[in-house]
Order: C-alpha cells, then sequence, then structure tokens
C-alpha cells in the first residue's frame, strides 16, 4: 500500500517533467497519472466515488464498503443506487485476453462478468458513465471535471499534447489508458502467493494444502481445472485459475438483492447474452470464470454474490454429485440452493463428471484456495 501511495504523491514529478521521447519514463509517468485518477473522487457526479472505491487495493480490489444486502454489488455515488452484479476484483485483471472466441467457437475474455468490454481500458471508461456507479452524464462532462482539476490539465497536456482536451473521446480514452497502465502494473499481479512461492522451493505446503492442490488438479477426482486452469502443471508459473471461458452452473438468484435493488421477480440476467457482441441463445446465463487469485478475500461469490462463504461454493458445486438431503440445502442457510436463473444452458456434463467430495476432500480444496492468496494480504486470511 504505501508504495501505491507513493506514486501518488509522485505525480508532482509531471508538473515540471520537460518532453522526453524515454519509453520507460513516459510509461512511468503514465502510471503516476492512473494512480491519481484512480484514487480521485471527483470525477463522479457527487464527487464522492472513485475507482478504488469499488476496488479497494487494501481488499485484494474488490468492494469492501458494504450495502443494505452485505458486500453484494456496489453503492453508487448518490448512496443509494444498487446494481445487479458482484464488483470483480481487479487482481491479475491485465491478464484477461481480449473478448474473442476460440477455435471451437467459444467465447472467451473480455472485462465485466459478460465480457462486454474488450480491454481494460474499456473497462475503465465504463463506471464513470454508469447510471448506478460513478453516474456521470457523459464523457464531455467527465472531462470538463479534468480540466476543473489542480493537476490532471498540465499532466494530460505535458503526456498527450497540449490540444489533448479538444477532442473529448479522444480525451477520455487518454484517461482510461492512464488508469489501464496501473492496473498492468505488477502492484495488481504479484504472484507472490504460498503457491508462487511454493512453486520456487520456498514455501511447504501443509498435509492439508498438499491434498488441496493434488484434488485440485485432477482430472479424476474433480472438474475444478477444467474451467480454473490455464496452463499445463509443468508451466505452472504464472497461472491465473481461470480458462476465461463462459459457462453457466446454474447459479440461483441472489433474492435479498433483486429485492433491495428494485429489479423485481421478472427480472433476468442472461450473462453473456446481455453482451452486445453476443446474439446467440445458447449463451443465456453464462458468466466468465474469475480467477481464483485471491478468492479468499473476495467474498461474497458467484456474479451475484448470492454465497458469502468459500467453502459453501464448494459445496454448491458438490451437490451435483451428491445424494441425498446434502444434495438439495445449503448448509449454512438450513434452506434449499435455489433454482438456477436460468436452467436452460447448464453445463450439466462437466458439473456432473466427478465422484462427490467428503469433508476432508472439501475443507482440503478450500485450504489450496487460500494458499493462493498475495503476500500483502495473506495475514487477512483465516
Amino acid at each position: 500500500m504505501k508504495r501505491l501511495l507513493a506514486i501518488v504523491i509522485s505525480l508532482s514529478a509531471l508538473m515540471v517533467m520537460a518532453a522526453d521521447n524515454d519509453d520507460a519514463l513516459y510509461q512511468q509517468k503514465l502510471v503516476d497519472l492512473g494512480t491519481a485518477l484512480f484514487f480521485d473522487v471527483t470525477l463522479s457526479r457527487d464527487k464522492t466515488q472513485s475507482c478504488a472505491s469499488c476496488h479497494d487495493p487494501a481488499q485484494a480490489f474488490i468492494d469492501w464498503r458494504g450495502s443494505p444486502v452485505g458486500r453484494v454489488a456496489s453503492v453508487g455515488n448518490d448512496g443509494r443506487s444498487l446494481g445487479d452484479r458482484n464488483a470483480p476484483t481487479l487482481s491479475y485483471a491485465a491478464l484477461i485476453p481480449e473478448f474473442h472466441q476460440n477455435s471451437n467457437g467459444d467465447y472467451v475474455g473480455g472485462l465485466f462478468w459478460d465480457g462486454r468490454e474488450p480491454d481494460l481500458e474499456g473497462q475503465a471508461g465504463g463506471p464513470f458513465l454508469n447510471a448506478l456507479e460513478m453516474q456521470m452524464a457523459s464523457k464531455a462532462e467527465v472531462v470538463a471535471r479534468l480540466q476543473e482539476h489542480t493537476l490532471f490539465p498540465r499532466a494530460f497536456k505535458e503526456l498527450f499534447g497540449e490540444d489533448v482536451f479538444e477532442d473529448v473521446d479522444g480525451a477520455y480514452r487518454h484517461m482510461t489508458e492512464a488508469i489501464a497502465a496501473l492496473e498492468r502494473t505488477e502492484f495488481f499481479s504479484p504472484f507472490d502467493s504460498k503457491y508462487d512461492r511454493y512453486l520456487k522451493g520456498e514455501y511447504e505446503p501443509t498435509e492439508e494444502e498438499e491434498l488441496g492442490m493434488t484434488l485440485f488438479f485432477s482430472d479424476q477426482f474433480t472438474n475444478c481445472n477444467q474451467c480454473h486452469q490455464l496452463k499445463p502443471f509443468a508451466e505452472s508459473e504464472g497461472e491465473t485459475f481461470t480458462n476465461y471461458q463462459y459457462f453457466n452452473v446454474g447459479t440461483p438468484v441472489n433474492k435479498a438483492l433483486r429485492k433491495a435493488n428494485g429489479l423485481g421477480p421478472d427480472f433476468v440476467d442472461r450473462g453473456l447474452l446481455d453482451n452486445p457482441h453476443v446474439d446467440d441463445p445458447a449463451q443465456a446465463g453464462k458468466f466468465k470464470t474469475p480467477t481464483l487469485r485471491n478468492v479468499a478475500m473476495t467474498a461474497p461469490y458467484m456474479h451475484n454474490g448470492v454465497f458469502n462463504d468459500l467453502e459453501t461454493v464448494v459445496r454448491f458445486y458438490n451437490k451435483y454429485n451428491v445424494r441425498g438431503p446434502a444434495r438439495d440445502r445449503n448448509p449454512d442457510t438450513g434452506e434449499p440452493w435455489g433454482e438456477p436463473e436460468v436452467a436452460e444452458n447448464i453445463d450439466i456434463e462437466k458439473l456432473e463428471s466427478t465422484p462427490a467430495l467428503d469433508e476432508r476432500r472439501i475443507q482440503a480444496l478450500v485450504a489450496f484456495m487460500k494458499m493462493l492468496t498475495d503476500k500483502r494480504y495473506e495475514h487477512l486470511v483465516q
């Protein structure tokens, strides 16, 4: 955290920099500007909210503030507006590929739960104009706020040219480029968890963690790696624990959230099908597989925050292979799991492809996933 705050302070260097063609220096100045933008609240309608409000670097870049239904979705700049999806972590977001279809025709990558923005720059620019988030009326209004700021006008001109504000779309894009430059730094993707240290021979897993690791990467005992593994195990350095593809796993409606945000019982979040670049009905109910990096820090879980505990998520997946009463009820609430929001397109073949997990193996998987916590957050994970 200290380094990030130091970068904010170093923005003052932009005020005195001379024209310089050195790419490394330019990139550092771009990151400095992106840092200041990331923490600046004046770019929201009522000047109360910044990017960091919903992506807190002290909490693995998620929204830690809470809402009328707990840490689910994000309360907007007005203190009342509430969305319908969980704010994804920005941890390792720089490694998400641009939205595309692979050789099998599967949709891959993109930012947000439905991949509607192809890259980090697109994601960075979205919340400013979202009516439920920072609530600015237009790009022109955001650019006007930039020009009113005590630091940004000169910084933009020195980085992007004296006439940068004459083109509103161009100035807005430069703003998102600076924020994306920050998000591409090692601070967001340090790869220094216990798992990474284990790969380097610097950490000895516990017996429980070792079992969880074996189960996770197994094709026989679990199906975790079918969605949450990008590279072969032998090449696991830099593994992000997601294939960035889209699946419908039968996630139930978060009824408490729907009641709080007023969308009502008839609203259906169609996931990938709500992406403006997708018109195939077979994609309804599919959401992008999230990274498991820092997963112990990023509760609540699923796209709508319907589960509060990591162990509950494992048990939810396990229900597809369990028989008897345990299959039908969420053990944390004692209530039924709930019907899938989109009942069609559930990937039953994957979900029912492995044996049921016993209690020991459930706990071992959770222990392994806790190993994926960045070093600076380890003291926050129990």
